[in-house]
């Protein structure tokens, strides 16, 4: 018969008090390794997601380069024959300058000619591929330059502005580009206040540098435009090339910065331009 256990045994009480101490360590190393596996099992699956956005974004930025090439060649060919179409209309409203309805006719052709530069223009900014030219400038006289150059359509439209950038406040930045981008942003806001409304022109220092921003008083962006407002070639105008924030967009990348979008409590919408820290310097 088997022996029976003698409790007042110290063999068998050592013995047990060593099992359960084996079993409790292997107990809290399955935890712990259950623990790992699952915090290995997320890291994976963060790391994928990461993956799958670096890879849509890989094929967004590859499926650019090749629309960005076609549309070059394109705006090239198009830009070269604009230019003896053009010189033919001049020409020719020299000849009917006696006729007024014959000349009405051209000039309806070459305010159709001149949009489409304007589109040829985009298409070729878009697609340039340069860097900056850096240079110091003030910011309230670019911004002050761009506003001159709008004012019979900001009179037109009974447009009131409102700028508030510092008079001294100096960027380095490529001037032509910057202003580019100012005035893509005022002609999107006057695009959005046919009827009249305030243009808010503001710059100020925030945590990571310069930040330009444009508010209008308009109808502010749907969830959609908001989302889309940068893509290429997305527009919510009837005549628009989807271009014109697309090329703020990529000057402001180009200067290590970024622009965004956003609704005014208010109402209307505002854009910001950003221009890192290492990029900007205020004037004594």
């Amino acid at each position: 018969m088997p022996r029976s256990l003698d409790v007042t045994d110290p063999t068998a009480v050592d013995g047990n008090s060593d099992l359960e101490t084996v079993l409790a360590a292997w107990h809290g190393a399955t935890i712990r390794l259950e623990q790992t596996h699952e915090a290995l099992r997320n890291e994976v699956q963060r790391l994928t997601r990461e993956l799958e956005v670096k890879n849509r974004e890989l094929a967004r930025q590859s499926r650019l380069a090749d629309i960005g090439q076609m549309a070059s060649h394109v705006a090239h060919e198009v830009r070269n024959s604009l230019v003896p179409v053009t010189l033919y209309l001049s020409l020719l409203r020299r000849r009917l300058s006696d006729d007024e309805g014959s000349r009405k006719i051209v000039d309806k052709m070459v305010a159709g000619f001149t949009t489409l530069e304007a589109t040829v223009s985009d298409l070729l900014q878009f697609t340039a591929d340069r860097d900056p030219n850096w240079q110091r400038f003030e910011i309230r006289g670019l911004v002050e330059e761009v506003l001159a150059s709008l004012a019979p359509q900001l009179a037109a439209q009974s447009i009131e502005t409102i700028l508030d950038v510092p008079e001294r406040q100096a960027v380095i930045a490529d001037r032509d580009m910057l202003r580019r981008a100012v005035l893509n942003l005022s002609l999107n806001a006057l695009d959005a206040m046919p009827e009249g409304g305030r243009l808010f022109v503001t710059s100020f220092f925030g945590p990571g540098g310069l930040e330009l921003e444009l508010a209008d008083t308009g109808p502010g962006l749907s969830d959609q435009a908001q989302r889309r407002a940068f893509e290429p070639f997305f527009t919510t105008k009837s005549n628009g090339t989807g271009l014109g924030l697309a090329i703020v967009d990529r000057i402001a990348e180009v200067h290590g910065g970024d622009v965004a979008a956003t609704n005014c409590p208010e109402g209307g919408a505002a854009f910001t331009i950003r221009i890192p820290s290492r990029r900007w310097e205020a004037a004594a």
